[in-house]
């Protein structure tokens, strides 16, 4: 018996290390803590929402005051996702249950049907209002119909949050009446987009995930409201985009014409813009039972596969050209890939995925907002997104495998040392310097905290199976069982274009025990090849060294010590070989008192950073004279400012609309101006296009993000919309919020104001440096007396070095005087053939030039002196 149970006691200690192989498990004990401590990150954020800013759509975390629409500064189009519908109470309602917070759940809800009010004349975004609002009131809803069912709780609950649902939901109806079937972007929950009040129905374009990502929450709707309407609308546009994929390659792109369905961007990837389109499809299918959802995403997922994923990177092309990569950089939203491929039972590649992600926020402490195949960041904001956390729970979920529970555990820890504040947690307005923003977004409730949850809980600490929900976009929770409660939409008949092979996988969910059979470390042999994919946290490893000899007496030191201010490095020659610890210099042929002269040249690994070349905008007109100067950033694209000897002179006109987004409404007073433009709502190209057009001679970006400054945020150059720029000639600069409102309030007090656009090198009134001279010293080894033809009728600086022991018998005989000894070790400064007698180099080593040296100042890489 007793063997028995040693036998058995081994066999678990071998499976228990083959499990976590590399990682250890983590124990009940430790998850236990994490859990806890991600419960009260939740209290800290939600408690701040509901006591800072509540009802206001959102927290501000630095000002602990709500942001409400109208009230604060426009920041573009990140405002329309704000309703004055309290967007943070609702997106949050169904992450209380949850996280078992009934109680808090059922007061939340009572203030949400008293307070929360939809019939508001606000324009308002329809994909981020469809998957925040409607989706989170149907996920409270069901949340409340289960706990009502149970008989604990809401007893009082009659459906109210699926009535407001219903009514939002004919509120969002209006953006569909368009000619293709895909809805407007925007839409005035009170006057919808025809209406002359609406203040929207301009638009023409709409993105690929904005049309594509409504078939959840709007089949949802009509499947528990009894009214088809919206599932339908939701299928038309998708039925749409499955139309207009370009048929060779399989792919969509990432803006669409929603009159003509043409594109108007055709790059393709899955990230921004396109992202969730392909999620979608997937849990239609696992939501609706619809087969045709599944076909067009295999589809589209064998063509991702076969264009897109360049494993572990996943890159954007061109949708009819799918071999050409269309820009050297990736996203923060593709994080949210490697947990659809679990879905969909690919897990190789999404483990090779993740871990590259993984990799990126160990070096940045989080993923920037856009960040190059060099893992270099592309756009250093992170407004706590958390589509990285959400594939870590499902790789975990399909896996096992303890790794991915300190993954999330690094997720916690860095939320707390670098984004906590003492009113909630606050976006980062840049990586590189740790710099917050004055929002929480309402996703950062909605997702975050669900998913570092689940992460480290068990079935048994949940109030309900999550097995019989699938999560949308937002994280809001839609039962699996209405694919059976209610009949599909009639009229799905799309044929597929070319059926993929079948595999495992096509028509199932994957089985943990199909994916790893016997071999429960499968994961983290792949996640191995990219351990040190950004070079953090690889072993220090010895950079080769290339180096020449010359030989040196020991006894003469000056020459030595000259050499090394020089930065010529010189290591005893058994040292350099790593020699033995004899006290006594020793060359590899047996002779002593002999030093080697090596040259270190240690190759470097540090990435180089693209340069981003600073340009100012200088304010030249009364009062100001040129001595308001304000740095801005370049673009890749429009005119070279660099090229232009004397910059761009000019008198700034706001553009009207602000955003330069719609139509020019003041071309004439714009013609021959500098137009000033806020960032925002479209691409920097399709701003510079539409004021080029009104006859701009240029165009100052502002930066719709309150409080960014040049002196917090690194420069960055504008880029492109992925297609040809070379028809924008005008020159663009761009400007921090800080910096543009110096510029705007000069613009509001002074009416006409002329200014410069120029690189910082050439601004006016700059003192021009006196250039240093340099001092070319050449070092050759000579007897004394050899000088070379012309070496005695300029400035030379001779390094005598005298004989050794050996060297001196031989030449003895030679020597005309002991005048050689007296030189050994010295500087002979020769100035044509009448000056003075030679003087030791320490005496006369700064009378060897007439320049004198520069005065001290800052470093070039010094990051605090200018460029």
């Amino acid at each position: 018996m007793k063997t028995v149970i040693m036998k058995t006691l081994l066999y678990l200690g071998l499976w228990c290390w083959v499990l976590g192989r590399g990682t250890r498990a983590m124990s009940v004990e430790e998850k236990t803590k994490t859990r806890d401590q991600i419960l009260e990150m939740f209290d800290h954020a939600y408690g701040s929402y509901m006591k800072y800013a509540y009802p206001a759509d959102e927290l501000m975390p630095l000002s602990c005051r709500g942001r409400v629409r109208g009230q604060e500064p426009n920041r573009g189009d990140i405002d329309d996702s704000l309703g004055k519908f309290s967007l943070t109470l609702i997106d949050t309602l169904d992450t209380l249950v949850v996280l078992n917070k009934l109680e808090e759940f059922e007061e939340a809800v009572r203030k949400t049907v008293r307070d929360v009010k939809l019939d508001n004349d606000v324009v308002v975004s329809v994909f981020e209002t469809n998957i925040r609002v409607l989706g989170g009131l149907l996920g409270a809803h069901v949340m409340a119909d289960l706990l009502r069912e149970r008989g604990e709780r809401m007893q009082w609950y009659r459906d109210e949050l699926l009535h407001m649902a219903r009514d939002l939901g004919h509120r969002l109806l209006p953006a569909f009446n368009t000619t293709s079937g895909l809805p407007y972007p925007r839409v005035n929950l009170r006057y919808g987009v025809l209406n002359p009040l609406s203040r929207t129905g301009t638009e023409s374009d709409t993105c690929t995930a904005c049309a594509g990502t409504m078939i959840l929450e709007f089949a949802a709707l009509s499947r528990l409201s009894g009214e088809s309407v919206f599932e339908e609308h939701a299928r038309k546009a998708l039925d749409v985009l499955w139309e207009k994929r370009q048929r060779g390659s399989d792919l969509v792109g990432t803006v669409i014409n929603i009159h003509s369905g043409d594109w108007v961007r055709r790059d393709s990837g899955v990230g921004a813009g396109i992202d969730s389109y392909y999620e979608y499809l997937m849990k239609a299918y696992i939501l609706l039972g619809d087969s045709v959802y599944l076909e067009r995403f295999n589809t589209h997922y064998s063509a991702i596969m076969k264009y897109i994923s360049q494993p572990p990177l996943l890159l954007s092309v061109h949708m009819h050209n799918p071999t050409v990569s269309v820009r050297s950089w990736m996203d923060s939203l593709l994080a949210f890939f490697p947990g659809l491929q679990v879905l969909r039972g690919d897990l190789k590649p999404a483990i090779e995925t993740h871990e590259m992600l993984y990799q990126v926020t160990k070096q940045h402490k989080f993923l920037p907002e856009a960040f190059t195949t060099e893992f270099r960041v592309h756009w250093g904001q992170h407004p706590l997104r958390p589509e990285f956390a959400e594939s870590t729970y499902f790789l975990y979920k399909a896996t096992g495998d303890p790794y991915y529970l300190k993954v999330g555990q690094s997720i916690v820890e860095k939320l707390n040392e670098h984004a906590r504040v003492p009113c909630g947690f606050a976006a980062v307005q840049d990586v590189r310097t740790g710099t917050h923003e004055d929002r929480m977004d309402s996703f950062f409730l909605a997702e975050m905290f669900k998913y570092l949850y689940l992460l480290f809980s068990e079935k048994s600490h949940l109030p309900f199976d999550i097995d019989d929900y699938i999560f949308t976009t937002e994280a809001h929770l839609l039962p699996v069982s209405l694919s059976t409660t209610q009949p599909s939409c009639q009229g799905n008949s799309t044929e597929v274009h070319t059926a993929p092979e079948d595999d495992l996988f096509t028509y199932s969910c994957p089985s943990a025990q199909t994916l790893f059979p016997n071999n429960p470390s499968f994961a983290k042999t792949i996640r191995d090849s990219y351990k040190y994919l950004t070079g953090v946290g690889r072993p220090h490893q010895v950079s080769p060294v290339r180096g020449i000899e010359l030989p040196l007496h020991d006894n003469g030191m000056e020459p030595v010590e000259f050499l090394k201010s020089m930065g010529i490095s010189l290591t005893p020659l058994n040292e350099a070989a790593g020699g033995a610890g004899s006290g006594e210099q020793q060359d590899s042929t047996g002779q002593k008192g002999v030093y080697r002269v090596k040259l270190i040249a240690e190759v470097s690994q540090t990435p180089e950073e693209e340069e981003v070349v600073p340009l100012v905008v200088q304010v030249i007109s009364p009062p100001f004279l040129g001595r308001v100067v304000l740095t801005a950033g370049p673009a890749k694209f429009g005119m070279d400012l660099t090229k232009q000897e004397h910059g761009v002179k000019g008198r700034i006109v706001k553009s009207a609309p602000y955003s330069a987004c719609g139509p020019i409404e003041n071309a004439a007073a714009l013609r021959g101006h500098i137009a000033l433009a806020l960032r925002g709502d479209c691409m920097f190209a399709a701003k510079a296009r539409r004021l080029q057009e009104a006859g701009v001679i240029g165009v100052i970006f502002i930066d719709h993000r309150e409080g960014s400054s040049s002196e917090e945020t690194p420069l960055f150059q504008m880029v492109g919309d992925g297609g040809s720029t070379s028809d924008i000639t005008v020159p663009l600069v761009f400007l921090f919020s800080r910096e543009g409102a110096t510029l705007t309030a000069a613009l509001e007090e002074h009416q006409n104001v002329d200014v410069l656009l120029l690189p910082k090198e050439r601004e006016l009134g700059q003192d021009k440096a006196e250039k240093a001279m340099g001092v070319n010293i050449q070092i050759r080894l000579a007897k004394e007396g050899e000088l070379q033809d012309g070496e005695g009728k300029s400035t030379t600086i001779q390094l005598v070095l005298e004989p050794g022991e050996e060297e001196e018998e031989e030449e003895e005989g030679r020597r005309t005087g002991g005048e050689g000894g007296a030189l050994a070790g010295h500087c002979t400064p020769t100035v044509g053939g009448d000056q003075d007698p030679p003087h030791p180099c320490t005496d006369r080593q700064t009378e060897t030039t007439n320049e004198q040296p520069p005065p001290p100042g800052p470093s070039p890489s010094d990051p605090e002196s200018d460029p």
